[in-house]
């Protein structure tokens, strides 16, 4: 192949696959993920109630389209965005994700296979450190897959990309993520992500005040030692207790609302 032709091939990638963002109140680092990506055909930001700016810095990039849509739950957001594509590849990002120049030459010189998902570890910085410890790393993700072959789950949080009978191909190099800009933003996302795993596995799981108190100290000791987050200072110290907090309450709300579905339908638990 001609380095005319393989520099064709090359570009080509980045107009064969749309870029898919969620996005809610994203102000502050949006801008910084728009442009890590400026060199993809398409970009759709699917914004599901955002209060600050955020719509505003979006339809600044001529490359960006923008959908306004409730939230539903992440997994069903994905999928909605994914069918507004124009592209049939879609890049999924969070909207605290950017691109590294390296990340973004490797997706462009992949040789795409419908058959295949493909994967990329995440630097995640907290606190203007990247975090090595506690679980945050290599954090690898799926994010690149063809629509056509694949989606998301449904699930409230955490969904995933289903992978079943797909080849799994690994990328080298990261995204760059900041998830947490401060103690308030681990409270907030505590909350948020707490409520939508109760409403997720209501009726589902079981739970109690015991399992919570045991799924909390045990994710501390996997974060902190096992997870070797002690190596991480105080920053280790802050992320282990989130992932403690996160556990505990979870299980708890998830208690709570299995109690609750209980006490107004009794004749279905009879």
């Amino acid at each position: 192949m001609s380095l005319s032709s393989f520099s064709s091939l090359c570009y080509n990638n980045l107009t064969m696959i749309t870029v898919a963002i969620l996005t809610k109140d994203s102000a502050k680092k949006i801008g910084s993920v728009l442009d890590s990506v400026k060199d993809f055909d398409e970009v759709l930001v699917y914004d599901t109630g955002s209060s600050d700016n955020t719509i505003d810095i979006a339809k600044q990039y001529p490359n960006v389209v923008v959908h306004e849509a409730p939230f539903e739950g992440f997994g069903l957001c994905r999928n909605k965005a994914t069918n507004l594509a124009k592209n049939d590849w879609i890049l999924a990002l969070d909207s605290d994700e950017i691109l590294t120049p390296e990340l973004r030459n490797e997706i462009q010189q992949l040789s795409l296979s419908p058959d295949s998902v493909y994967s990329f570890p995440r630097n995640n910085y907290y606190n203007g450190k990247w975090i090595r410890w506690c679980g945050w790393y290599p954090d690898r993700v799926v994010r690149l897959y063809n629509r056509n072959q694949t989606s998301y789950s449904h699930d409230e949080v955490h969904e995933k990309v289903i992978d079943d009978g797909l080849q799994m191909v690994s990328l080298k190099y990261p995204a760059i993520h900041y998830p947490y800009d401060s103690t308030e933003d681990f409270l907030n996302k505590m909350q948020k992500y707490s409520d939508l795993y109760a409403k997720q596995h209501k009726g589902k799981k079981r739970s109690s005040f015991s399992k919570a108190l045991f799924r909390g100290f045990f994710t501390f000791l996997k974060s902190y030692l096992i997870k070797r987050g002690f190596l991480g200072g105080a920053e280790g110290f802050t992320i282990s207790l989130y992932n403690a907090n996160t556990a505990f309450y979870k299980y708890l709300k998830l208690s709570e609302v299995n109690s609750e579905r209980i006490r107004r339908c009794p004749e279905e638990n009879a």
